[in-house]
């Protein structure tokens, strides 16, 4: 049995909660479902009245082949597709980019063009699923490219519903992939907002992302801290663009993580409800209730998996799901047991899938809202996380902002101290890891993990040239040029951009434009 008597947070979990652990002010703190400050979740009635969106994260080599999964998934019952994409279609750069060599199709689908992208939503009804893209530093570019396939399948942006997560800041503090450095990045995600306003109105322009600071070794607290600041540098981005708060903050969104520590993950998620609203009520003026919701998807812990025994990681992503569940998430991806060995093949994605429906159709958890409401554990639990997420806040504010505090480090620093103590923990045996360091077996058994093609590589530059010989390069550069343009100037770069990639300029001579305008950030860059 674990010795371990501390939350993630850092915070000690009592053997015995009573009556006198709840925050004295808790009827305000609650509040109704669906009412401010929303801790029993966004809607009155949750999932009493339909379950949460149940999609699943996919994509690898190419389009095609990344097509015939998602009618896989579709066909097994998912309720929204997640796409992947690779590292070059994260950071910008064409397939046949020598910078791109070796992970063309590794971690997701390489998307180079608008031709790419119809192979990849091909026989899909974009006006019937609902689509999120993990995509940040691109992300305006990929749904530019999701937006002009649509149409030329007749639907029209107002139909279509989804996420992008273009979230800059995140990258700068826990996964990398950044393009630009963070003024010209945070005025790309205003002209997004700007822009679905009026073009894609149903559309959720940003995902903050804790997800990838967690799974980098931030703790709870740390998590819903740095990702609620994060948020706040948006909202203020966005405002100096000239945007009322009412018109774009309803379409913001969130993704977390869901650990096995399932009661604080509960009081985790509550808690960056109440907080998220205050915030857009008292600091912002937020008069639209859906200003104030702090809406999320939710994936499982990709870093919790273990390539040891990888059939126990089954047990955990249920643990995982049940957590985010009893939270209130809006949506939700649920790991495929062999994602810490390769991509997952098609029955690991599936049963992942049916991990999620089974939650649904054959627990209670439907029946009411909100069932943790009153526990005197969950309530004490959520107001500590809710106090150290508020003083995490306050030392990245003390900086300035978000930014600043990313530019000192703080951030990125707090989370390696968190994320060196985990390690020490597992190391010595006070964190149990089932399989890894506590109930090993002697031979593990044989596993064919899903492999891609080295091939993909040669096949996307082919591709590529034929495109660039078979398109009018004239009309590229033309609209390259009045990309370049309103890059150096005030106006709304999509509108350029889509023309552009309407034209069949490729992704990255999209961002290779970008580039020569806005530069390109350096850790040790100063802005």
């Amino acid at each position: 049995m674990s010795e371990r008597r501390s939350s993630e947070s850092g915070f000690p979990i009592k053997g015995v909660y009573t009556a006198a652990d709840l925050p004295e002010d808790l009827d305000s703190r609650l509040g109704a479902p669906g009412e401010f400050p929303y801790t029993r979740g966004v809607y009155p009635t949750m999932y009493t009245s339909r379950p949460w969106t149940m999609r699943q994260y996919a994509g690898f080599g190419t389009a095609t082949e990344s097509n015939a999964r998602y009618h896989q998934l579709l066909r097994a019952g998912t309720m929204g597709l997640s796409v992947a994409f690779d590292l070059p279609t994260q950071m910008g750069y064409d397939s046949d980019d020598p910078i791109a060599h070796g992970e063309v199709g590794k971690v997701g689908v390489a998307i180079d063009s608008i031709e790419d992208m119809r192979l990849l939503f091909d026989g899909i009804p974009l006006d019937k699923v609902s689509t999120s893209m993990t995509i940040n530093a691109p992300g305006s570019v990929l749904l530019l490219l999701y937006q002009l396939v649509a149409e030329e399948s007749g639907v029209p942006g107002s139909a279509l519903s989804g996420t992008i997560q273009n979230d800059i800041l995140k990258e700068y503090i826990a996964r990398g992939t950044y393009i630009f450095p963070p003024k010209p990045s945070l005025r790309l995600v205003a002209d997004t907002f700007g822009y679905c306003r009026k073009e894609v109105p149903k559309w959720n322009t940003i995902s903050i992302s804790g997800y990838h600071m967690a799974e980098a070794g931030a703790t709870p607290a740390q998590e819903i801290a740095f990702t609620l600041a994060n948020g706040v540098e948006y909202v203020r981005a966005a405002l100096a663009a000239g945007l009322a708060v009412d018109d774009f903050a309803p379409r913001l969104s969130f993704f977390f993580v869901a650990r096995t520590t399932l009661l604080e993950e509960v009081a985790k998620f509550r808690a960056a409800r109440g907080i998220w609203a205050r915030l857009m009520r008292d600091e912002f003026g937020a008069k639209d209730p859906k200003s104030m919701m702090l809406r999320f998807h939710t994936q499982t812990a990709g870093v919790q998996l273990t390539a040891q025994q990888p059939e126990v990681n089954l047990v955990r992503v249920a643990i995982q799901g049940l957590g985010a569940v009893l939270g209130g998430t809006q949506s939700l991806h649920t790991n495929s047991f062999d994602e810490a060995i390769a991509l997952p093949t098609e029955k690991a994605a599936r049963l992942a899938l049916r991990t999620q429906q089974v939650l649904a159709y054959e627990t209670d958890l439907t029946a009411t809202v909100d069932p943790f409401a009153g526990s005197y554990l969950v309530e004490a639990m959520t107001a500590e996380i809710e106090a150290a997420a508020d003083d995490l806040m306050q030392r990245v504010f003390d900086h300035g902002s978000a930014v600043d505090a990313i530019e000192a480090g703080f951030q990125k620093r707090e989370i390696e101290q968190s994320a060196y103590r985990i390690a020490q923990e597992i190391d010595s045996g006070e964190r149990v890891v089932v399989g890894l360091n506590r109930f090993q077996i002697d031979e593990e058994e044989p596993y064919e993990p899903l492999r891609v093609d080295p091939a993909i590589e040669a096949a996307q530059a082919e591709r590529l040239a034929r495109l660039r010989s078979e398109r009018d390069n004239a009309a590229v550069e033309r609209t390259l040029a009045e990309l370049r343009t309103a890059a150096s100037g005030t106006e709304n770069v999509l509108y350029p951009m889509k023309e552009a990639l309407r034209a069949r300029a490729t992704v990255g001579e999209v961002c290779g434009t970008l580039r020569e305008v806005w530069g390109t950030y350096r850790p040790s860059d100063r802005f």
